[in-house]
């Protein structure tokens, strides 16, 4: 009994075609789903966070932790001294979780520093933060200080008095020192949890200098 061949045998260069046309709509599909909720790349701009990272390094933002509290319906809440990335509006507006119309977001990266409740202050170059386990008073930064060459800068400039408001975060660049990093200290105010892209996972280039937050 003779076969017929099917359409597809006899025109080839159509099957090749749809063939290529679906590999590449899974590649932009996939594509999308890893930047929305699994991981995105960022490249930081400016001195705002050295020494620990330096402009034109690579990083790799972590979004499961925050997927996965919006899929339980929660705020995702990071660590205290962990180094996140947060949509900012750009304009120095007062951030709100509804995006503002026709103003595209701006991506920064800072360190957290104090959450809802607690109480930050920056006097006589020095940022301490008290809470009802701490009324005395601590330093934010005991555990992420590493060397005068790696974490935030010992010496921190302006006087803040301040308490973070309820749903939002007091972040603040590493580079404290002068004007260098525009922060909640010094007219960014603080940040609704609702804007955080995620945390800071790994920095990916340069390849010189690759290690893990």
């Amino acid at each position: 009994m003779n076969m017929q061949p099917s359409f597809f045998q006899r025109h080839p260069v159509i099957k090749d075609s749809l063939s290529l046309i679906s590999f590449i709509i899974a590649v932009v599909i996939g594509t999308f789903i890893l930047n929305a909720f699994v991981f995105r790349s960022y490249n930081v701009v400016g001195a705002s966070m050295e020494n620990t990272l330096h402009s034109n390094d690579r990083i790799i933002v972590n979004r499961i932790p925050v997927t996965m509290a919006h899929l339980l319906e929660q705020e995702y809440i990071p660590k205290r001294g962990q180094i996140i990335v947060f949509a900012n509006g750009g304009n120095g507006e007062t951030l709100t979780c509804d995006p503002t119309p026709g103003i595209k977001d701006q991506y920064v990266i800072k360190r957290v520093i104090a959450f809802p409740g607690e109480h930050v202050v920056v006097k006589n170059g020095t940022l301490t933060v008290f809470n009802d386990e701490h009324p005395d008073g601590f330093s934010p930064d005991s555990s992420t200080h590493v060397s005068d060459e790696d974490g935030p800068k010992t010496s921190t400039s302006g006087e803040v008095d301040t308490i973070v408001p309820e749903g939002e975060i007091f972040v603040s660049g590493d580079n404290r020192e002068g004007a260098h990093s525009y922060d909640s200290r010094n007219g960014l105010g603080t940040i609704p949890f609702c804007r955080i892209i995620g945390p800071a996972a790994f920095r990916l280039f340069p390849f010189t200098a690759l290690r893990f937050f």
